[in-house]
């Protein structure tokens, strides 16, 4: 990771209007389709959640502006990124964990359960500070329409939300909301990156 000056980028204006804004976070919601996905969990033993992280960074690694992030009043770069998720530990309480990304399933499966089992048996946190993390939170149990994210003005990660999928009679569907810094990226990045998480999801193999 490393300080870039942001006229020399892609975002110079966005960082002009949007770093000192009280409000630079936007959200949009989309419904996947994500029956494949289902389906492969159950044929594989594979976790669903884990999945959803798989594409989630496949997705995001092909959008460059993944790679950028504001960090205080600097834009930063970074050469990796990892995927958040929340891990239910064994207080009974909570805990983040950061999963390095892998083009490689197996890899970035085998992170993932060593990396949450670690989170959740120590009850410490797991952070990759050299990387761009996507934030995610899975309400696997509850039935939800959207969800927006808190903006802290200290977190300007990329945060993704999701609750129970629902099955239909020919598909199965999941209503994620997916909040990111106009700094970082627009609009239409944005809706490159879920429609990207679509594709990766319909076409996902081991």
């Amino acid at each position: 990771m490393k300080e870039i000056n942001p006229d020399e980028t892609s975002r110079a204006y966005a960082f002009e209007m949007w770093m000192k804004a009280p409000m630079p976070m936007v959200t949009f919601f989309k419904t996947l389709n994500v029956s494949r996905l289902v389906k492969f969990s159950k044929r594989k033993g594979l976790k669903f959640n884990m999945l959803m992280c798989f594409c989630i960074g496949k997705a995001a690694s092909r959008v460059k502006e993944f790679y950028m992030l504001p960090v205080g009043e600097k834009l930063i770069q970074y050469d990796t990124i990892a995927v958040n998720t929340i891990v239910a530990n064994k207080r009974g309480e909570v805990s983040s964990c950061d999963v390095p990304f892998s083009g490689n399933l197996a890899e970035f499966n085998e992170d993932y359960l060593r990396l949450t089992r670690q989170v959740a048996d120590s009850c410490e946190n797991h952070d990759l500070i050299d990387s761009m993390v996507i934030g995610t939170s899975a309400l696997a149990q509850y039935e939800i329409d959207g969800a927006v994210g808190m903006y802290s003005g200290i977190f300007n990660n990329p945060f993704m939300i999701w609750g129970k999928y629902r099955k239909r009679f020919f598909k199965t569907t999941l209503t994620v909301s997916f909040q990111f810094h106009h700094t970082q990226m627009d609009g239409a990045h944005a809706a490159a990156f879920l429609h990207a998480l679509q594709l990766e999801i319909n076409h996902l193999k081991s």
